[in-house]
């Protein structure tokens, strides 16, 4: 039987995985959802991921893709994979897509958020789903830095030291905060994204919070590239990755 290429639309609460890539010794997303889709297709599994979600870091939306000769309708992939997977991954939905689909090459924009319960008082229920952090944060100062971040730009001095990738160059399409309660939100969209960008990101709107830098001091600290002058990486446990977008046809299972 011809070799079929589905895509799989997935969620996850990542508190107890080391990241989505497979590791040698520690337990990851990808491994998890591998194992258990083996059982289904009858084969081992190779899962191909669109982005490489930190330890502790989640995904509300998550697109990854693999090649299989299973005969399974691909409108049952899905409910059949779930019952193999722990209650903190889910399958939501499957498709079948174009023989040279590829979950990280396909993908045309991802938007991640970062929560902070700006709170003297931390919430135990959301422990592990946002950043704590109880002194006030002014939101007008992290809004001006955030909107600096908006643009094609170097975002080498705020990436961490990791992948090596051919450029440091991305372009953010919006980078906003929110608050809501005691819920701060803040939402990054980009055509890519480097090692800890986001959350370097963060920091340095932290930072402006702060006046330990200024919001229109941005653009001359990513013009210098230097990591050093830039904010904390905060942590990972208010990361989620939100969104991501492809043409059709798995474009459409992103939609709803």
């Amino acid at each position: 039987m011809a070799m079929r290429n589905l895509a799989l639309r997935l969620k996850y609460d990542g508190s107890r995985y080391h990241g989505w890539q497979v590791q040698k010794t520690e337990i990851s997303v990808a491994q998890t959802v591998e194992e258990a889709l083996a059982k289904i297709c009858g084969h081992p599994v190779k899962l191909t991921g669109c982005g490489r979600t930190d330890a502790g870091v989640h995904a509300l939306r998550y697109c990854a893709n693999f090649k299989t000769d299973c005969k399974i309708p691909v409108d049952r992939v899905a409910l059949a994979v779930n019952t193999r997977l722990p209650g903190d991954i889910a399958v939501v939905d499957a498709v079948e897509a174009p023989e040279d689909f590829n979950a990280i090459g396909s993908c045309i924009k991802k938007e991640y958020i970062y929560k902070i319960l700006n709170s003297p008082i931390r919430d135990p229920f959301l422990d592990k789903r946002v950043c704590f952090y109880p002194q006030r944060l002014d939101m007008e100062q992290m809004q001006a830095a955030a909107a600096a971040f908006v643009g094609t730009h170097d975002f080498k001095a705020v990436r961490s030291l990791g992948t090596e990738t051919k450029t440091t160059v991305r372009t953010v399409h919006w980078c906003k905060a929110e608050k809501e309660d005691d819920i701060i939100t803040i939402s990054i969209c980009a055509d890519g994204f480097l090692y800890n960008m986001c959350r370097a990101m963060v920091g340095t709107m932290v930072y402006a919070s702060y006046g330990k830098l200024a919001p229109q001091d941005i653009p001359k600290l990513l013009e210098l590239g230097d990591r050093r002058l830039t904010g904390p990486t905060m942590p990972p446990q208010g990361l989620y990755l939100n969104r991501v977008w492809y043409d059709d046809p798995v474009g459409q299972m992103f939609i709803k």
